[in-house]
């Protein structure tokens, strides 16, 4: 297990640009933490989220934000604390007379990964001071399913009813009630114009959300930030572009996706230039929507997209809950130059309201620099960020865990900041962010 007072190993002769980064978050670490603070007032947070990250030594970046995160099993126990105070802080923002939060999960029965995190949030709620309970959508449901883990606990799923504009479980009808569904296979009925306050809102499930928009909120926010500091965007923000309709089974929109990807890869060769790298651009072509890594695939020329097999056409198809596919994302490849033990790392930050909780690294013993290493055969190892996401230390070098931590948190924090504005814009009231 990594040790909780190091940072992986960053595995590149890149890393000046990143240490000038580091050093440059630091010293205007006041006005940071102070425009987050103004920010988040006018936009609130989302209830919680998690974000990956990619640390290329040259480049820290975001490539995924997920609005209903499923790891918290996988957070170092020293982060408890921080994660009752966050919910705390966060349910009495959002609900005041809240003393109970419902929870409504993926329908998984097996996936005791997931079910793992499900407990572990649960009982973070628990400690927080509310009762909390777990109502299921699972089809047929029509008594409590008790789910031993391998952790020894016992996790206890409800069969979720409505009453009038209210879900709840037995007599439990508290008024917040909390997503951790992603809705890839659609919007619930019994969850339609309910009274209750719904955590995230339902515009936000896969059903309705895209990737390409939180990505453009992304690029706003990095614009103003790096205005604020004085960095070059560049540096925080990988370059993405949205591109459909496309069907892979059928062999449709390829050339036109095969178009996009040459773009993307054109725009960075130019922005290498620029910078000084020597490394070989590439990019990601995933999902528009949709999660669990599927329907994602790097790439280095955009030939490849026109020489697809069937095989990987048909992987490329579809994602979760077999939600077909009809939209692209064309990103700019981030490498990642972070390795554990030898295997290639990446960051996965978590946040409760708009405070950062903690995290763990996404290790890949069978993956590259280059690849996407949310797939079969990863693991996760612990970090604990108790005293560093918040809490930088100029004694110490740039490079140091606590401020390598801090970085991460910062642009952690930027993405969640887009995911506010993507709840924002759903509810027609998105503020400018100069207004501030």
């Amino acid at each position: 297990m990594l040790s909780t007072n190091q940072v992986p190993h960053l595995q590149t002769a890149l890393k000046g640009p990143l240490l000038e980064l580091e050093k440059h978050l630091l010293d205007h670490h006041v006005a940071i933490e102070s425009w987050f603070r103004k920010q988040f007032k006018n936009t609130p947070a989302p209830f919680y989220a998690s974000v990956d990250l990619r640390n290329a030594g040259y480049k820290l970046a975001p490539v995924d934000t997920n609005l209903f995160p499923a790891g918290f099993n996988n957070l170092h126990p020293d982060l408890r604390s921080l994660a009752v105070h966050a919910a705390q802080s966060a349910i009495t923002q959002i609900c005041p007379i809240a003393d109970g939060v419902l929870i409504i999960p993926e329908s998984h029965t097996r996936n005791m990964y997931y079910l793992e995190n499900l407990y572990t949030l649960q009982t973070l709620i628990e400690n927080a001071g509310y009762e909390v309970h777990i109502g299921s959508l699972i089809p047929g449901l029509d008594a409590p399913l008790l789910v031993s883990l391998p952790s020894g606990n016992v996790l206890t799923l409800k069969p979720l009813v409505r009453q009038g504009n209210r879900v709840g479980v037995n007599d439990f009808f508290p008024c917040a009630v909390l997503l951790n569904n992603d809705l890839s296979g659609g919007r619930p009925e019994i969850l339609e114009n309910i009274e209750q306050t719904l955590l995230p809102p339902m515009d936000l499930g896969w059903s309705n959300r895209f990737k390409n928009q939180h990505f453009n909120h992304y690029s706003d926010v990095t614009a103003a930030f790096a205005q604020l500091i004085g960095i070059q965007q560049w540096l925080i923000n990988p370059t993405s572009v949205a591109c459909g309709p496309i069907n892979f089974k059928e062999n449709t929109g390829l050339e036109l996706l095969s178009n996009t990807v040459k773009q993307v890869l054109e725009t960075t060769i130019n922005d290498y230039k620029t910078h000084n790298i020597s490394c070989k651009p590439f990019v990601i072509v995933k999902s528009d929507s949709g999660t669990y890594g599927m329907a994602i695939m790097s790439v280095d020329s955009s030939d490849e997209i026109l020489n697809l097999n069937r095989k990987q056409r048909n992987k490329m198809s579809s994602v979760k809950e077999g939600l077909h596919v009809e939209q692209m994302l064309v990103q700019e490849g981030v490498y990642t130059y972070e390795t554990i033990e030898g295997a290639v790392a990446e960051p996965v930050v978590y946040m409760i309201g708009s405070q950062v909780i903690g995290g763990f690294y996404r290790v890949h013993t069978g993956k590259t620099a280059t690849d996407n290493l949310n797939s079969p055969g990863m693991h996760f190892e612990p970090l604990s960020f108790e005293q560093a996401c918040a809490l930088p230390d100029e004694t110490q070098t740039p490079d140091a865990t606590p401020n390598r931590f801090y970085a991460y948190g910062v642009i952690a924090r930027l993405a969640l900041l887009a995911a506010a504005r993507e709840i924002a814009t759903a509810k027609g009231d998105l503020p400018s962010l100069d207004a501030i």
